[in-house]
């Protein structure tokens, strides 16, 4: 159990502004003693063909590209949505291809029978809630009592982290609390008006949990990340905090008996990846012992005084496509032959533009190249960078995060960008009400995707390159969208975390998306000067996402991150179970990809725990 533990009043720290940010002062630290106020209870148990972990799937429904099917394709049932969720989920952010190690390297897919508490929670200030959710497992002891909490990864739904959080916590006999951190899958249909109830079913009324305040745009499709007027970056630690404390309020109604759970008598491990990770690293912000130690893993990170992700992000959509041109045996998918060709067009638009200099493209190439380069990004990451480039990644988190950050509604998009449902050949029109009723459990939280497709008021634009420069000018220029747009990049900073609490951070030296050069190369030192106590594990051959490990070039070339996000919990679990064990210390990690053969676990070169 914990020792004793101050319940002094909290105040979150203040977001320091970015030097290379123009904006006069980032937003006012907000109290978070207050106890919040959760609202939709719902307790629902998960037993016999059903569980916590896989909603009675297990490994081999998992691995199957067909999604659980819903009786009535317009109408699922709670339990319907929830199963494909749990499916969407762990498809979306673990390698559950045989021999890629889940289940037998590392993590557990074992069900777990138990209960379920969910509630919508709200940030004060905030206009729209969040999604909590706690399972606690049968094997839930009060006389060791443990909460694992977790901020979905990326944009995703409230399940979005049981792939980390839910296969660790549950096989510990902890209770574990998720928040979609105030972005999610709660998309909303403005033509048909209907958005999503707190069980994950569409409806057209009654408290759902996202809908937009009197948006401009009455056609199309709006989503909490983009469209909620929040900014809910800025609020992750936040949030996070309150999943925390709905664990505990659940734990109380679980065991009465028991209760009160309080972090002073209930062990707490903060731990989540990408989006997830960056949650982690706000909530070590927050003072009072809260938590016991976080694990951090590809943290999507800001600090202040360094440019912000979404200045690379907008770069990267500009220039990547081209860049990549210059670079070979880039992994597949995307197919080198749609590279190529959308490469040379983009390398022509940007000359023609004045935006990379040279006469053919691969001199251009290397123009692009040189500046994304020089504004960090290493080989390896822009190897890695050529899926998101591909897949039009790049373009779509900036639309979304210029959105947020500048607190933007539905149809206020100052580079006149929308989402839009979408026919069977992805002509933008309103949607079915089967191709509605997926959206809960299979969206990322960040259209495209799902049937839903981004859409630009001027179709001319892509073109001439008009949209993506906008989106660029957002984060660089000085008009008054672009100055509510900093704010916002300014308000979502990290600062250090507070003395004493253990922290890991974990990243792939090959990470295309969140490049560790940008983020927790940054993070780490600010946290250093500030006496954190934090071990940093660097990890060659590992790039974003261990879902593309499916694809057979990818095992080639890299390693999945996630057990080392394991292997750092379980060495944080040992130091806190028994002092005497080592916390983790820093390591420069240099595995071997499996190829086609069965992971081993000495191909990881997992660091080893050390005792004092």
């Amino acid at each position: 159990m914990n020792i004793h533990r101050s319940l002094a009043p909290l105040c979150a720290a203040l977001a320091l502004l970015p030097g290379c940010i123009p904006v006069a002062d980032a937003a006012a630290p907000r109290s978070t003693a207050a106890v919040p106020v959760f609202e939709q209870w719902r307790e629902t148990g998960h037993r016999g063909n059903d569980d916590l972990l896989t909603a009675g799937l297990g490994i081999d429904a998992l691995r199957s590209t067909t999604a659980p099917t819903f009786a009535n394709p317009a109408e699922p049932t709670a339990d319907e949505a929830r199963r494909r969720a749990i499916w969407s989920s762990w498809r979306g952010i673990a390698d559950l291809t045989p021999g890629g190690g889940f289940g037998d390297v590392y993590g557990t897919l074992q069900a777990v029978p138990g209960r379920e508490f969910s509630a919508y929670a709200r940030i004060p200030g905030a206009r729209h809630p969040h999604r909590v959710l706690v399972q606690v497992p049968d094997t839930f002891d009060a006389a060791r009592r443990c909460v694992v909490v977790a901020a979905s990864s990326g944009s995703r739904g409230i399940y979005g982290a049981i792939a980390v959080a839910g296969s660790w916590g549950l096989a510990h006999g902890c209770a574990v609390a998720y928040t979609d951190k105030g972005t999610g899958s709660d998309y909303y249909d403005l033509d048909a008006k209907v958005g999503t109830q707190a069980d994950g079913t569409p409806a057209s009324q009654g408290a759902l949990a996202f809908v937009p305040v009197t948006p401009r745009a009455t056609h199309g499709i709006a989503f909490k990340h983009a469209h909620s007027g929040d900014n809910p970056e800025a609020d992750w630690g936040r949030h996070l905090l309150q999943a925390l404390q709905f664990g505990l309020q659940a734990l109380d109604r679980a065991y009465p008996d028991a209760a009160p759970f309080t972090p002073a008598t209930t062990r707490t491990l903060g731990v989540g990846v990408s989006n997830g990770g960056g949650a982690v690293l706000r909530a070590a912000e927050i003072d009072g012992d809260w938590f016991d130690a976080m694990v951090a893993g590809e943290p999507n990170v800001s600090v202040a005084g360094a440019p912000p992700l979404y200045d690379f992000v907008t770069q990267a959509a500009l220039l990547m496509p081209c860049a990549l041109l210059g670079v070979e045996d880039l992994p597949q998918p995307p197919l080198q032959a749609q590279a190529v060709a959308a490469g040379s067009q983009r390398c022509a638009l940007l000359k023609t533009a004045g935006q990379v200099q040279g006469e053919d493209s691969a001199t251009q190439a290397r123009s692009a190249r040189q500046q994304l380069t020089d504004a960090g990004l290493s080989d390896a990451a822009l190897r890695a960078g050529a899926f998101s480039t591909g897949f039009d990644l790049w373009r779509a988190i900036a639309v979304t995060y210029a959105s947020a950050y500048g607190r933007f509604g539905a149809g206020e998009h100052p580079c006149a960008y929308a989402f839009s449902a979408a026919g069977a050949d992805g002509t933008p029109g309103p949607a079915a009400a089967a191709l509605r009723a997926t959206w809960w459990s299979e969206g990322s939280g960040i259209p495209p995707g799902s049937g839903v497709v981004l859409v630009h008021g001027n179709a001319a634009a892509e073109e001439t390159l008009e949209g993506l420069n906008c989106l660029r000018a957002l984060g660089r220029g000085d008009s008054a969208d672009a100055r509510r747009v900093r704010a916002g990049i300014a308000e979502a900073a990290a600062t250090a975390p507070r003395r004493g609490l253990p922290i890991v951070v974990i990243h792939g030296l090959d990470d295309g998306l969140v490049p560790i050069s940008m983020t927790s190369d940054r993070y780490v030192p600010l946290a250093r000067k500030a006496g954190a106590q934090i071990a940093y594990w660097r990890v060659e051959n590992a790039q974003h996402f261990d879902s593309l490990l499916a694809f057979p070039d990818y095992r080639r070339r890299y390693v999945p991150l996630l057990p080392y996000v394991f292997a750092a919990m379980d060495q944080v679990w040992d130091h806190l179970e028994d002092p005497a064990r080592a916390l983790p210390q820093d390591a420069r990690i240099k595995p071997t990809p499996r190829v086609d053969a069965p992971l081993l676990r000495e191909q990881l070169s997992i660091p080893a725990a050390r005792g004092r």
